[in-house]
């Protein structure tokens, strides 16, 4: 019996540590001294867990495009915020204001934290990604 539940006890270890080592502190992989402000076309939209990413082609100013990767909360957070994944259809036009991954590659993307999201129509919201080392910006609705 003890045998069994030494097993089931490491099962259950090793079906939910994904989870953890998965999620991150901001301060972890984003620099809160690097704020970024994109304006680009929505390419791809990635709707899982923990954090959804918003994938924008970016003109620069010589007319190349760079590949961006936007994080954004959970799905939950986002759907609770007014987004889903039907609002920002491949093509549309969005722009986002958040945070440079630490690192600051751009291959094959230029990763970013997005704190907000501002479509065509000019409605914005919070995408829901903060934590700890975030900055306070004001963009969290529940830092006021």
């Amino acid at each position: 019996m003890q045998k069994l539940l030494i097993a089931a006890a490491v099962a259950l270890a090793l079906a939910t540590s994904w989870r953890v080592a998965g999620h991150h502190a901001f301060s972890a992989e984003f620099d809160k001294d690097a704020p970024v402000s994109l304006e680009g076309k929505v390419s791809k939209v990635e709707w899982i867990n923990p954090h959804a990413w918003i994938h924008l082609d970016v003109t620069q100013p010589d007319g190349s495009h760079q590949t961006w990767m936007v994080e954004g909360g959970t799905p939950n957070t986002l759907l609770r915020a007014g987004v889903h994944k039907r609002s920002l259809p491949i093509g549309s036009e969005i722009k986002v204001r958040g945070y440079q991954a630490k690192d600051k590659r751009c291959e094959p993307a230029c990763k970013a934290n997005g704190r907000d999201l501002t479509f065509a129509d000019g409605r914005k919201v919070f995408m829901g990604s903060s934590g700890t080392g975030a900055p306070r910006d004001g963009s969290d609705p529940r830092e006021r």
